[in-house]
C-alpha cells in the first residue's frame, strides 16, 4: 500500500467523496472497498441471482463515481450508494421479468440459482455459535420466502444496520411505511423460525425451541 493509499485508508467517507470529485482515482477505489461487499449483499437480496448482482454493483458504482457532484451531502455517503444499487438491481430484475414491470412490492417465484441470503455472523460468545449456526441457517431460508420488499426492508434495519431514515430513503418510502413493514417482517419472522425448528431432524425440546426465538432479536441489530 503506498502513502497516498494508506492516507486515505483512515479518511472518512466525505473526505474520500471531495476528493473523489477532483477526479482521485485512488480515493474512490477506497470507497470501493469500503462498501463493495456490503453492496453484493444487498443487491443479491433484491436480485436473488448472482451474475447480475455483480453487475448491478459495478454499474451502480460507475453511476455513483459519474454522478459524485449530484450527492448534495445532506445524508450520509453509503445512503446515497446504496439506493444507486437497490435501483440498479431493479434494473436486472426488469430485465429477468421481460415485458414485466416489477416493483419490490410484487412475488415472484423462485429463480433456479437463486441465492440465499448472507446472514453475517453475529455469535457474540462462543456458547452461542451452535445457536447462531443453525438459526442463521433458519433464518435466510424464512427472509428468502419474504415479498421483496419486505426482504429488503428486513435485510437493510435489521442485517445491514441502517436507521429507519435511512433505509426510507434508499427505498424511496416514507418512514411510517417502512416501520409498518418491518413490523410485518417481525411479527412473522419468529413463528416462522419455531416452526422450521420444530421440523428440524432432531427435534429439540420446547425450552430449546424457545431459544430459537430469543436469539433471534439478539441476532439482529434490533433496537430496543
Amino acid at each position: 500500500m503506498d502513502a497516498n493509499s494508506a492516507q486515505f485508508a483512515a479518511s472518512n467517507d466525505l473526505d474520500l467523496v471531495h476528493a473523489s470529485k477532483k477526479g482521485d482515482v485512488t480515493a474512490f477505489e477506497q470507497l470501493v472497498k469500503r462498501y463493495g461487499r456490503r453492496l453484493l449483499r444487498i443487491s443479491q437480496t433484491v436480485t436473488r441471482n448472482r451474475e447480475d448482482s455483480e453487475d448491478a454493483v459495478q454499474e451502480a458504482l460507475l453511476k455513483a463515481f459519474q454522478d459524485l457532484g449530484e450527492f448534495r451531502e445532506d445524508s450520509q455517503f453509503s445512503t446515497w450508494l446504496i439506493r444507486i444499487t437497490v435501483n440498479q438491481s431493479l434494473m436486472k430484475l426488469r430485465k429477468q421479468r421481460a415485458h414485466k414491470e416489477v416493483s419490490l412490492d410484487e412475488d415472484f417465484e423462485s429463480d433456479g440459482d437463486a441465492l440465499p441470503v448472507d446472514m453475517p455472523d453475529r455469535a457474540p460468545n462462543p456458547e452461542q455459535l451452535c445457536w447462531a449456526s443453525e438459526l442463521r441457517d433458519i433464518l435466510g431460508r424464512t427472509v428468502e420466502e419474504l415479498r421483496p420488499i419486505l426482504r429488503t426492508v428486513f435485510v437493510l434495519r435489521d442485517v445491514e444496520g441502517l436507521s429507519i431514515e435511512q433505509t426510507a430513503r434508499v427505498l424511496n418510502l416514507s418512514q411510517a411505511a417502512v416501520k409498518a413493514r418491518l413490523w410485518r417482517v417481525r411479527l412473522h419472522t419468529p413463528e416462522q423460525i419455531l416452526l422450521r425448528a420444530d421440523a428440524l431432524p432432531t427435534r429439540r425440546a420446547s425450552s430449546d425451541q424457545q431459544g430459537y426465538e430469543e436469539n433471534y432479536w439478539s441476532f439482529c441489530r434490533v433496537p430496543s
